[in-house]
């Protein structure tokens, strides 16, 4: 629980930022006090206004750059400090990707204990604007407002856009998102528009009534488009209405979709898929391996980067053709698809089981014989009898998710003592810690960061490690 600031000390001046944290914010210090402040920049001077404080840190917003950085950029989306998403829009690529890697060094170092003398230089995205291939809009009755809205009367609260951060009620509607490339913008504008022109109702986040409530589209490297829309509660007609605008306005969408979710919550992966046109999924395309990725399908969210971190995966794998393969947190089996060629046979396992049929039929469309994929809790799948069944690999790529792996993974892959483990991770930290239990027999020679999303502060790491 945060302290109560006294008004009198609420304003900061002068404040040198020296460091930015893991969650984007800059770092200063006022006397014995650390700060974190949201959209500060090292090299910041700046005045702040404390907002929450804590015995040894406080938290603030920027008030006055005194003096700013010279990473510090003009963003380029007008969205920029309502929006929740690119948080670093305001600093230059080159120092996002100085900042990134220099956040993998520390938590490798400071967690880990790892010597980061191997660490390679951090990959950067060829793209920094349109990479994503998925994003997820919401419908909503209450736009949150801004210094830029004009009159606001209660017919133009609609909007539909991304959540403003800490508030689960209220939508940012969105004019010009520069995460996923066309038609996604013209797409989710005329939408929009329509409901609005055709009374049909948008979703109220608090009281759980209203026709329309999200809008998800992947598009994908092979030029195909899949778009769904999730209605809440079924009005006269009104589902046909928008399906017919959205096929006629966009023929060319590859799959057009529609979910009616009447949970309270957003989520799909229990919800009935109804195909209005088209197929239930698109296809992916890498290295000549085609992946289909439906609606509740699990991939990248930034293609072209995605091959570039698979490809760098394969190559500290080391492959020559005669091992055999684990890869855990196989999702739909993309890793393990795109490796199998160079390797005797490859094991997935995963939690999801409909990732795991995703990653079966992705064998199964490239001819790929040499698979076998499993569903399951990793640490109740990947046991001694699991092991002996299917031989004690070769190499392990293990790509768990933020929260790293179970210790009785870690415990079981030191016990398989394969010669290679591939860590592939989105959270240092927990890949840190991970890495300090597995120094018990492995060394760390090969650390590559990859920057799998552009003006944010996340990033990708793959680690080679090697048995003592």
């Amino acid at each position: 629980m945060g302290r109560r600031i006294p008004q009198d000390k609420k304003q900061l001046q002068n404040i040198e930022i020296f460091d930015i944290a893991e969650e984007g914010k800059g770092v200063g210090r006022h006397e014995e006090l650390v700060l974190f402040i949201e959209k500060a920049i090292p090299g910041d001077v700046v005045d702040v206004e404390l907002q929450r404080k804590k015995k040894n840190f406080a938290e603030g917003k920027v008030t006055q750059i005194i003096q700013p950085s010279s990473y510090r950029i003009e963003p380029f989306c007008p969205h920029f400090g309502v929006c929740g998403g690119c948080k670093w829009q305001h600093m230059s690529y080159e120092a996002q990707l100085k900042f990134k890697q220099q956040y993998v060094d520390n938590a490798l170092t400071r967690i880990g204990k790892v010597d980061t003398s191997s660490m390679e230089d951090i990959l950067g995205s060829a793209e920094t604007t349109y990479y994503r291939n998925k994003l997820e809009y919401t419908f909503s009755n209450k736009r949150w407002l801004t210094s830029r809205d004009e009159v606001v009367t209660p017919e133009n609260l609609n909007a539909l856009g991304f959540h403003v951060p800490g508030r689960f009620d209220k939508i940012l509607d969105i004019d010009h998102c520069y995460l996923q490339q066309d038609p996604s913008n013209n797409l989710r504008n005329a939408v929009r528009d329509f409901a609005v022109e055709n009374g049909i109702s948008f979703y109220d986040l608090r009281e759980h009534e209203g026709a329309l409530r999200n809008l998800i589209i992947r598009t994908s490297s092979t030029g195909e488009v899949m778009v769904v829309v999730v209605f809440a509660y079924l009005e006269d007609g009104q589902v046909e209405l928008m399906m017919n605008f959205i096929a006629q306005k966009f023929p060319d969408i590859t799959s057009l979709l529609y979910i009616i979710n009447q949970k309270r919550n957003d989520t799909i992966f229990d919800q009935e898929i109804h195909v209005f046109k088209g197929r239930d999924f698109i296809y992916e395309e890498m290295e000549g391996l085609k992946f289909k990725v439906g609606p509740k399908s699990f991939y990248q969210t930034n293609s072209r980067q995605a091959y570039e971190l698979y490809k760098i995966t394969r190559d500290f794998a080391e492959l020559k053709g005669d091992e055999l393969v684990y890869d855990l947190y196989t999702g739909a089996g993309t890793i393990a698809n795109f490796v199998a060629r160079q390797a005797r046979e490859v094991v997935g396992v995963e939690y999801v089981p409909s990732a795991i049929e995703d990653a079966k039929i992705n064998s199964q469309i490239n001819g790929v014989n040499n698979t076998k994929f499993y569903a399951g809790d990793m640490k109740d799948v990947l046991t001694a009898e699991f092991v002996a069944i299917h031989g004690k690999p070769d190499v392990v790529i293990t790509d768990p998710p933020r929260a790293g792996m179970h210790a009785d993974v870690v415990n079981r892959i030191l016990e398989m003592e394969a010669p290679k483990v591939v860590y592939v991770s989105c959270n240092a930290a927990t890949q840190a810690r991970d890495l300090e239990m597995l120094a018990a027999k492995y060394e760390v020679v090969r650390i590559k960061p990859v920057d799998m999303f552009p003006q944010t502060q996340h990033v990708e790491n793959v680690v080679l490690l090697r048995l003592r």
